[in-house]
């Protein structure tokens, strides 16, 4: 097996080579510095994502915990100021749930001599995702990890983002090629940071240790944790139940180990996946309930650690 703790880092000299490589199933990928630009590149990556403001990629090593729902929502969140730019990437290739979530089943990519169009929700949030790309949602994706890394650079290379303030990247399960390619393509731009996403249950928190462990590696600063179907709170007695209990003391204890933020608890709601599976938000759809309060909360927060991440920055320069 290998140890994570002794794991060089992607950025290192020593990637893929180093003795605890050995039996990664990433050494070679690694070893031959697949996913890192080269200059023309990195120069081309850069001029293309310039004029983004901020970018937040939503991760977590474990699949179910709730990463797309909360990437949609926080896209819609984020766009309700209507002054502000939002685009929402998906790069799960083989997962593609953004375009189901976002009620754009069925919409295709536009190719202008500026490169392809994102999807539009609203006229300040679009969306770019393979699911647009497939000729049924029903269609599976079968590639190895190179063509998957291929059309995450293509992405990020031909979309035309234009000006925008947020730029949302949603994530699939685990710590591996897709993840390798989007932190070292964006490493040519600018990136605000991780939002890591888990449930309170102590098989959930195993992978999600892994995921903050991954980001630490490779110098992706994380902007905190959110716990999703955090309790039920009955909508009739309003009496609260924990579906996953946190037997070991869930994201909190979790983040108080790990010396991270906790940015908040979104409780579990029927509403959210109703909304989801209808192409909706619930903070338009549900705007009093206990989940669009939490929700709220946790984007105002993310928003208050980019500007001043972005003033930091400033500051520097």
């Amino acid at each position: 097996s290998v140890s994570v703790a002794e794991c060089p880092g992607t950025s290192s000299a020593q990637a893929g080579r180093a003795a605890a490589c050995q039996g990664c199933p990433n050494q070679a990928f690694c070893a031959a510095g697949a996913a890192a630009p080269d200059p023309a590149e990195a120069a081309e990556l850069r001029e293309r994502l310039r004029a983004v403001k901020h970018t937040v990629l939503v991760l977590s090593g474990k699949g179910g915990v709730g990463k797309s729902t909360f990437s949609a929502h926080l896209a819609h969140g984020l766009a309700a100021d209507e002054a502000k730019q939002v685009a929402l990437l998906d790069i799960d290739i083989c997962g593609p749930s953004i375009p189901k979530m976002m009620g754009l089943e069925g919409e295709q990519v536009h190719q202008s001599g500026s490169g392809w169009s994102p999807v539009y929700v609203e006229e300040n949030l679009g969306v770019m995702s393979v699911g647009f790309l497939l000729s049924s949602p029903d269609d599976a994706v079968i590639w190895r990890g190179p063509k998957k890394n291929g059309l995450i650079k293509q992405f990020l290379r031909d979309v035309d983002w234009g000006e925008i303030d947020y730029l949302i990247v949603d994530t699939p399960p685990g710590t591996s090629d897709e993840h390798l390619s989007i932190v070292q393509y964006l490493g040519a731009a600018h990136v605000d940071g991780a939002v890591i996403i888990t449930t309170p249950q102590e098989v959930s928190l195993q992978d999600v240790r892994k995921e903050i462990n991954f980001c630490h590696k490779v110098k992706l600063p994380i902007i905190g944790v959110v716990e999703n179907m955090s309790g039920f709170i009955c909508p009739k007695c309003k009496n609260e139940s924990q579906i996953f209990p946190p037997t070991t003391g869930g994201a909190e204890k979790m983040c108080q180990n790990l010396n991270v933020s906790l940015l908040g608890k979104v409780p579990l709601d029927p509403q959210i996946a109703k909304s989801c599976d209808k192409g909706q938000s619930v903070l338009s759809e549900a705007p009093e309930s206990p989940a669009t309060l939490s929700y709220r909360s946790i984007i105002q927060r993310i928003q208050e650690y980019c500007d001043q991440h972005h003033f930091q920055e400033e500051k520097i320069i």
